[in-house]
C-alpha cells in the first residue's frame, strides 16, 4: 500500500530550495535537481552499456536512485558539504542511515517488504564500483555543476567568499568521472555550437525544463516546475508498478515513461488542459507542433538508436501500449495491460498509469494550495474536475481513487 506519508515526502522535496544562500536567476529544488540526475543518469548508463558493452541491471539504477532521493530528502537539513563529511565519517554514516531507516521503515515496508528491504541493503552495504551506482554518482555531480553555473555567473561579480573553491571542487568531484565516455563525451560537447552538443545539448535542454513553472498563470503555494513534476509522475508510476507486480520491463517503461513524458514541453511549454479543451482541434495541433518539434530539435541531439525509446515515452504517452518481436510500431491497446503482456518481450507500458500519477500530481498542487489559504477558482475547479473524475478510478487493477482520496 502506497502511504499518504510516502506521497508528501516526495512531493515535499518540491519545497526543499538549492542554492538558497546564493543569487541565483530562478528557484532550484531538490525534486527538480533529482529528476536532472535521473536522466543524465539514464544516459550515462545506457551510452556506457551500449557503446562500451558494460553490463547494466535497470532495477538496481532505477531503485538506486530513488534510494538515495529518500535519502536526501529526510537529511535535507544537512548542508551538502556537511552532508557528505558525515557520510565519510563510518561511525556518523551508519547512525545517519539507521536514522532514515528508522523514518521510512513504516513507509517503505507498507509499500513493499522487498523494496524495503533492498533500501536498507543499499545504505547499509559497500559502495561497490557497479555501473548503476558509478552512473548515479556521475549525474549527481553533473546536475549539481549544471545549477551552480547559473550561481556561478550571478555571483562572480560579486566576488562571493568561498565561490572560487565552490566551483573548483565541484568541477573536480565531475572530473573525477571521466573514466566514464558518456562524461568525458559530455564535458568536451560543452563549448561547441548547439547543433553539434549532443548529449550535453540535450541534458542542458531537459534542465531548462525547471525554469516553467506549473499552473503558470495561477497564484499556487508552492510553485513546482515541469522538471519536478517529471520525477514525482516517474516514482509514483514506479510505487504503483511495484504493487501490481510488474514485470522488470515494465517497470522499467513506467518509471522513464513518466520521467520522459512532458519532455516536448521544452518547447511548447505547459499547455493547461482547459486552453488545450477550449478550441476544438487545438490539443491535436498540439500534439503535432510537439511531434514536429522533437524531431527537428530534440531527436537529432540523441544516437540514432535511442530516439525510438523517447518517441516510445512521449508519442500517446497516457495510452497503453506494447512493442512486440518484430513489430514495425508500438501497438495501442484499448483497455488496460493485462497479465497476459506483462511480460518482458513485449515491452509493455501503462500509459493510464501514468496518466493518473499526472493528474495526482496536479490535484496535490491544488489541494496543497487551498489547504494553505491560495485558493484561487482555477485550482478550486481543477481540484474537484479531477477528483470526480479519478476518485473511483481503477487503473491495471490498482485503486488509484484512494490515492486522490487522501488529499481530498
Amino acid at each position: 500500500m502506497i502511504t499518504r506519508s510516502l506521497i508528501e515526502l516526495v512531493f515535499s522535496a518540491a519545497n526543499m530550495e538549492r542554492w538558497n544562500d546564493h543569487p541565483r536567476p530562478a528557484v532550484f529544488t531538490e525534486l527538480g535537481k533529482q529528476a536532472h540526475k535521473m536522466i543524465m543518469a539514464w544516459v550515462i548508463a545506457r551510452y556506457e552499456s551500449e557503446v562500451r558493452g558494460a553490463a547494466l541491471d535497470w532495477t538496481a539504477l532505477i531503485e538506486g536512485g530513488i534510494f538515495e532521493f529518500l535519502h536526501r530528502v529526510v537529511l535535507t537539513d544537512i548542508k551538502p558539504p556537511i552532508f557528505h563529511k558525515l557520510m565519510q565519517d563510518g561511525e556518523q554514516r551508519r547512525k545517519l542511515n539507521e536514522w532514515v531507516a528508522s523514518a521510512l521503515s513504516f513507509d517503505l515496508e507498507s509499500l513493499s517488504p522487498g523494496f524495503a528491504a533492498r533500501f536498507r541493503d543499499y545504505i547499509f552495504g559497500p559502495e561497490e564500483a557497479t555501473l548503476e551506482r558509478k552512473s548515479l554518482r556521475a549525474a549527481h555531480y553533473l546536475a549539481t555543476k549544471w545549477e551552480f553555473d547559473f550561481v556561478y555567473h550571478w555571483s562572480k561579480t560579486k566576488s562571493m567568499f568561498g565561490l572560487e573553491q565552490t566551483n573548483a571542487e565541484i568541477s573536480r568531484q565531475v572530473n573525477e568521472h571521466r573514466d566514464l565516455r558518456a562524461i568525458d563525451e559530455i564535458l568536451a560537447a560543452r563549448d561547441l555550437q548547439d547543433r553539434d552538443m549532443g548529449l550535453w545539448g540535450f541534458l542542458s535542454l531537459v534542465g531548462q525544463l525547471g525554469f516553467q513553472k506549473r499552473w503558470a498563470q495561477t497564484p499556487r503555494i508552492p510553485q513546482t516546475s515541469v522538471l519536478g513534476h517529471l520525477l514525482f509522475v516517474a516514482v509514483m508510476a514506479y510505487f504503483i508498478s511495484l504493487e501490481i507486480g510488474a514485470c522488470p520491463r515494465r517497470r522499467y517503461n513506467n518509471f522513464f515513461g513518466g520521467l520522459f513524458h512532458d519532455l516536448p514541453e521544452v518547447l511548447t511549454r505547459d499547455i493547461v488542459a482547459p486552453v488545450k479543451k477550449s478550441v476544438t482541434g487545438l490539443d491535436e495541433l498540439i500534439k503535432q507542433l510537439e511531434k514536429q518539434s522533437m524531431e527537428e530539435r530534440i531527436l537529432p541531439l540523441l544516437p540514432e538508436a535511442w530516439r525510438s525509446e523517447i518517441r516510445y515515452f512521449t508519442e500517446d504517452e497516457f495510452a497503453g501500449k506494447i512493442r512486440p518481436p518484430g513489430a514495425p510500431e508500438p501497438v495501442i491497446l484499448k483497455q488496460d495491460l493485462g497479465a497476459e503482456q506483462n511480460s518482458d518481450d513485449l515491452d509493455p507500458l501503462d500509459g493510464r498509469i501514468i496518466e493518473a500519477c499526472d493528474k495526482l500530481a496536479a490535484y496535490m498542487e491544488a489541494s496543497l494550495s487551498i489547504r494553505l489559504g491560495v485558493a484561487p477558482q482555477a485550482l478550486v475547479d481543477g481540484k474537484r474536475n479531477m477528483y470526480t473524475r479519478f476518485h473511483r478510478s481503477v487503473v491495471s487493477g490498482y485503486p488509484v481513487g484512494q490515492l486522490f482520496d487522501y488529499f481530498w
